[in-house]
This record gives structure tokens, sequence and C-alpha cells, in this order.
């Protein structure tokens, strides 16, 4: 019914005269910023380490001289603070609100540094979730960085959704499991992305292996590794593997993420990143 309009068409499925084919959901960057680009890590689920493989990427940029940014899009589990020993919160100057600053540079938005209780939960509907999403785009002093990396939320509803229509997202880093239903959960990221004309950059399959403190063997406990085979089916350019290690959690619980040593994972970023 009309008098139900809210006048949003992001959040909104129906046809009605409001609507326009060429209606532009785009949102203005904070004035006082530039983002050279903007690149989106996903995953169809939760709890495979997309804010860690988030991390990992902003100190890979970081670490060839780039001027990084994270923003935690992840409104009801952010974690990306606590990964970089960030506390406290953020505040407001002439240009914006500012976020937070890691030793080595990387500049951090995250819902955790505007709210008096960390441990508190968000019960916000959707479209508010979004809006928050939105605002640490343009209400942000990002200042100038080469990438902005944001750390979505699992799955493809409204944050997703407001990420990919609002943000001049220049492509999407996909993250996954070696479990028999990630080709389903994969698939249906790789397929939003489609749908938003973003283009996948790389796939990367975390907890893919463990490796024997004694004899060095390589060990699947999830399975065998599928991420070249969905990388095939998917067109995907890049893989990595990612293993399971103690050592990176204990790491990522103490704020030092910027110290943690990945196997290859800067050759990976370098490739989809383009450095």
């Amino acid at each position: 019914m009309a008098e139900a309009c809210t006048h949003d068409c992001s959040t909104c499925g129906k046809s009605c005269g409001s609507r326009t084919a060429d209606f532009d959901f785009s949102a203005k960057l904070n004035a006082a910023s530039k983002v050279a680009r903007v690149i989106a890590v996903a995953s169809g689920k939760g709890g495979v380490g997309k804010s860690f493989v988030t991390t990992m990427l902003a100190v890979a940029a970081m670490r060839q001289g780039k001027k990084v940014g994270i923003l935690d899009a992840d409104i009801t589990g952010p974690s990306i603070p606590k990964a970089f020993g960030l506390a406290g919160g953020a505040f407001k100057t002439d240009d914006g609100i500012e976020p937070s600053v890691s030793n080595t540079g990387i500049k951090v938005i995250s819902l955790n540094m505007l709210v008096e209780d960390p441990s508190d939960p968000v019960v916000w509907r959707g479209p508010v979730i979004a809006g928050v999403v939105k605002q640490f785009w343009t209400d942000v002093h990002w200042g100038e960085l080469d990438i902005l990396f944001v750390d979505m939320p699992p799955g493809t509803g409204d944050v997703p959704l407001t990420v990919f229509q609002s943000l001049p997202v220049d492509g999407v880093i996909v993250v996954s499991s070696p479990q028999e239903l990630v080709e389903m959960i994969v698939s249906k990221s790789v397929k939003m992305a489609g749908m938003m004309n973003k283009k996948v950059l790389g796939l990367v399959e975390n907890m893919s292996y463990l490796t024997c403190p004694d004899c060095g063997k390589k060990i699947e406990p999830f399975g065998a590794s599928k991420v070249e085979a969905l990388a095939q089916k998917f067109a995907i350019p890049a893989t990595i593997r990612l293993p399971i290690n103690p050592e990176y959690a204990a790491s990522i619980d103490g704020g030092a993420a910027e110290f943690i040593e990945l196997p290859g994972f800067d050759d990976f970023a370098a490739k989809v990143l383009r450095f």
C-alpha cells in the first residue's frame, strides 16, 4: 500500500510508480576523503574466517606501502578492532568521524568504536544496519586511501546489497571452507556479485588443512580441498588455501594481526590486488 512506502527503494522489492529503472543508489564519499579502490570480502555463511582474511589482506597491502582502511560492515558481529588491538571509541571532527588507526597505520571503523559497551548485542532491523554501513562511507573521514577493504556480513541480505549498490566496489574476494555444502554457498556469493556487476578477484579456502607438528604431513580435517574445482567452475582467477594454525588465532586474540606471516598470502594478495 502507498501509505506504507518508506521511500527507500533499496530495501523494497515492489514495482511501483515511484521506482525508476535507472535509480541511483550510490552514496557520496565523505567530502574530505579520497579512496582509490574498494574491495569487498564476502562469504555465503558465517564461521569461515572472513574477517581474518579481510585483516590479512589489509596487512598485506600495508606491507606493500599502500594506504589502507577497513570498513567493518559486519555490524552484528564486528571483530576487526580486536585483531589490531584497537580500543576506545571513534571521535568526530569538522571533517567527519575519525577512524581508529593501527600501529602500522591501517585505518579502521567499526560499530564497536561507536557504542558504550562493545559486548552489547545489536538488535536492529536490516534497513537500519544497512544505513549505518552507508554512513561509514559518507560520514567517516578516511583521508586518502589506496585501498579500502569492506568486511561484509555473511549471506546475501540487506547489508551486502547496500554495499554493492552504494559503494563503488572494484572487486570481491570470496572466503570459504572445504565442507561439502561450500559449493552451494560459494555459488550464492559469486552469483550475487555477478548480479551486481562486480568481478570476483579471488577465492580463499580457509581452514583448508593443518600440518602435523611431528611429521610435517598435511592433514585435511574437513575433507579434500575443493578450491581449484570451484575456481574453475566460476572462472575465478586466483586461489589460495590457508592452514589451521592456533598461533594465528592467538595473534588475533592478542591484537597482533600485523605480525602474522601467512605462507604464500602476500603473493596471493599482490595478484588479486595488483600491487
